[in-house]
């Protein structure tokens, strides 16, 4: 029974490679692979910008004793890369994001009208994988993570979690993702978890008033939290049965605590509460599962390649030219084949590579300024005008269609 795998479809389609000289767990964004990455990328960052957060860039490592003071050197070491000796100092490669968030938000004074202050980070990170576990795309050394951490006093976490539970309902319908299982993951017992049970019992009746009043089935999982708090995990199952965290929302007592965090209410000083958050995961395991989840044919608005050109006899290259301008106008991503094959052999692979739209151009095409615009998956519009193939296809990408419509 066939079923995708990203690793052989992002060879196929010239996604990601890797190079044993480079080493595991460190693939190469291809061309095709970029353009699926810059796209998904441009999508969560204006998403989040509409919802009211602020977009930072951080360095990609910091003094060991940043990672001292977080807890992460402490209950995260067995997966961060040894210290790089530099002088007196130790710097550490970043395995997460919120500690340099924590140190912008503990920039300067914060008054209560700032709250809830948003920040959010397409940051690379990277975590010191067993060899025997890295491939593809989904487990990696080196990732990219759409993280953010919303600072807020109590009374806004709840709202901020359904917030954040709605961004993940948009992006999920704009990628065609099936809906994400719910999963409560709770703390446990042991030196895996920073002890302070009353911020426990506070964070986990937070999420749980959330769940509970959107109505919303979860499971719980015990032992499944992150070493500072609890935390919802959105669950997504890929073709071959295997579920993995997508999306995941952490309620945070812990590091506030630990870094002295304050905002000011009138003459009262407080602690504020970290919600970390992920929409979309790291950009490699979403792009990963996107693959996967629709066996390489991505939604029209990520295809690598959104148009086709095939020019048909020796005078159809000018226009050929003229309607990848007329796209390209339009912030399209056309490309012109040109290759001395036949016209099956060329639509064929357009075929292969999940093209959503397939524009053959001829002399007749050329007269009438027109293309002939066959489907990805086998259908046709036939034959229309250049400004109006532009327009549907720029339709599409607007109303972020998975197939183009006929």
């Amino acid at each position: 029974m066939y079923i995708p795998d990203h690793r052989r479809l992002g060879r196929e389609l010239k996604i990601f490679a890797t190079e044993e000289e480079c080493g595991a767990g460190l693939p190469f964004w291809l061309p095709a692979g970029a353009a699926v990455r810059s796209e998904l990328a441009h999508y969560v960052t204006e998403l989040e910008r509409h919802n009211g957060y602020r977009h930072v860039s951080t360095p990609a490592m910091a003094k060991r004793s940043l990672y001292e003071r977080s807890g992460h050197w402490a209950h995260y070491q067995q997966d961060m890369y040894p210290p790089i000796e530099l002088g007196s100092e130790q710097l550490v490669l970043r395995p997460m994001l919120c500690p340099h968030h924590i140190l912008i938000y503990d920039s300067e004074p914060r008054p209560y009208r700032e709250l809830p202050y948003r920040l959010a980070e397409l940051g690379t990170m990277f975590r010191n994988e067993r060899s025997g576990v890295v491939g593809g795309l989904s487990r990696v050394r080196q990732m990219t993570l759409n993280d953010g951490h919303v600072f807020c006093a109590p009374e806004h976490v709840e709202a901020e979690i359904a917030s954040i539970l709605q961004m993940v309902d948009e992006a999920y319908r704009a990628l065609s993702i099936p809906p994400p299982r719910l999963r409560f993951s709770r703390g446990g017992e042991g030196v895996k978890y920073a002890r302070d049970p009353v911020a426990w019992e506070q964070g986990e009746r937070m999420i749980r008033a959330v769940l509970d009043s959107v109505g919303a089935d979860y499971s719980e999982a015990p032992d499944e939290a992150a070493f500072y708090g609890p935390k919802l995990d959105l669950q997504v199952t890929d073709p071959q049965g295997r579920e993995e965290t997508l999306s995941t929302i952490q309620v945070d007592f812990h590091l506030p605590n630990r870094f002295e965090l304050a905002f000011r209410r009138g003459d009262v000083t407080k602690r504020p509460v970290i919600v970390h958050r992920s929409i979309v995961s790291t950009l490699e395991r979403m792009v990963a599962h996107l693959l996967e989840v629709h066996d390489g044919a991505l939604p029209v608005w990520l295809a690598p390649i959104q148009a086709l050109i095939l020019p048909v006899g020796d005078g159809a290259a000018p226009h050929a030219r003229r309607v990848a301008d007329a796209l390209g106008a339009g912030g399209l991503r056309a490309e012109i084949d040109e290759r001395e094959q036949t016209l099956s052999a060329r639509v064929r692979e357009a075929w292969r590579l999940r093209v959503p739209y397939i524009a053959v151009v001829g002399e007749r095409e050329a007269e009438h300024d027109a293309v002939s615009v066959r489907l990805r998956g086998g259908g046709e519009l036939g034959t229309i005008g250049v400004d109006r193939f532009a327009a549907v296809v720029g339709d599409a990408v607007t109303r972020r269609l998975q197939q183009p419509e006929r």
